[in-house]
């Protein structure tokens, strides 16, 4: 009987080890830093074989391609962007990382200039789509549908 007992104590003890292990080590990778890489950028080398002045709108995407972000207008800049963001656990990201490539044209699509801009450049501006909000967020489709029940206008059935 009391190798029995002592056998089942060895066995708990042994689970609460392992236990108690997965727990640091789970706790352990959580806190580990997940990078995460967006865009790309045009290195110096690439960079170097664009010529102010003698380059074109045309040229440069055939060298580097269509930029993720360009000016608003058709005479616009090309922004080739690339970011390094680091996110520890639960934490929200945090950008440590940010280039920018501001190549400019003039108005007859001639390149006229070519600039590199990093994160120590200026402040971080967050690259986000905008979506215009909708009122029908927070209804539910039954709470919609009930609520035009005393919209309908029976007159407008009504053939005259």
């Amino acid at each position: 009987m009391f190798a029995f007992g002592k056998t089942v104590r060895t066995a708990w003890m042994t689970t609460v080890r392992v236990t108690a292990f997965a727990g640091v080590a789970a706790a352990l990778v959580a806190c580990t830093a997940m990078d995460r890489k967006h865009g790309w950028v045009p290195n110096e080398e690439e960079l170097a074989d664009v010529v102010p002045g003698l380059d074109t709108r045309d040229s440069v995407t055939e060298s580097f391609g269509e930029p993720g972000t360009a000016g608003v207008t058709r005479a616009g800049g090309y922004y080739y962007i690339s970011s390094l963001q680091r996110r520890y656990g639960t934490r929200a990201p945090k950008v440590v990382w940010r280039e920018l490539v501001a190549i400019t044209f003039d108005d007859n699509d001639v390149v006229a200039g070519v600039e590199r801009y990093g994160l120590e450049d200026g402040r971080v501006i967050p690259l986000e789509r905008r979506v215009t909000s909708s009122s029908l967020q927070d209804k539910t489709f039954l709470r919609q549908l009930l609520g035009n029940l005393g919209n309908v206008n029976p007159s407008t059935f009504l053939q005259q």
